[in-house]
């Protein structure tokens, strides 16, 4: 059933991505000086797009309570955490499969799949029975590893690049 439902949920979004008022939400967050040139009214997408966004998390929340029976004031916490690693892990994950790019399509996947890339880390800390009151330090350390990742290869690039130029 998660499977069908993510599947729905990247359909949709990528079905709307590729409409004008979703290009222009894209167009808004890559390059909002570029976009207001071209006539787009980037103080409306950034309101779109966030009610997009908290959209997606009210349907998350309310699969959420439908699957557990019951809602609570703390199952939200750390779900901010969750989703941006979701996304760093993903992007990390499909820059590693796909050199040199991939579709919106296959992003959106990886988005999925960083989340549960993420969530195997979380089970695999506890099955080597390290401290649960440290889930936080260990979901800082996962998602400072995946942001490093990208820098550390650009560096590494660059330096050997300039090695290869007779730079030091």
């Amino acid at each position: 059933m998660v499977i069908l439902v993510s599947a729905v949920v990247i359909g949709v979004l990528y079905w709307f991505f590729g409409t004008e008022l979703g290009c222009g939400i894209r167009a808004t967050g890559s390059n909002p000086a570029m976009s207001r040139a071209q006539g787009i009214n980037i103080d409306a997408m950034k309101v779109l797009g966030l009610s997009l966004s908290n959209g997606m998390v009210a349907l998350s929340g309310g699969l959420m309570a439908q699957y557990q029976g019951f809602a609570d004031i703390n199952m939200g916490r750390g779900a901010i955490v969750i989703g941006l690693a979701a996304v760093i892990i993903g992007e990390v994950l499909c820059d590693a499969f796909f050199r040199k790019g991939c579709n919106f399509s296959v992003r959106l996947g990886f988005v999925v799949l960083g989340g549960i890339v993420y969530y195997l880390v979380m089970v695999l800390i506890l099955w080597l029975k390290l401290d649960p009151n440290d889930l936080k330090l260990f979901t800082a350390v996962i998602v400072a590893a995946f942001l490093a990742v990208p820098y550390l290869k650009g560096q590494a690039k660059s330096s050997f690049h300039r090695l290869k130029k007779g730079g030091k």
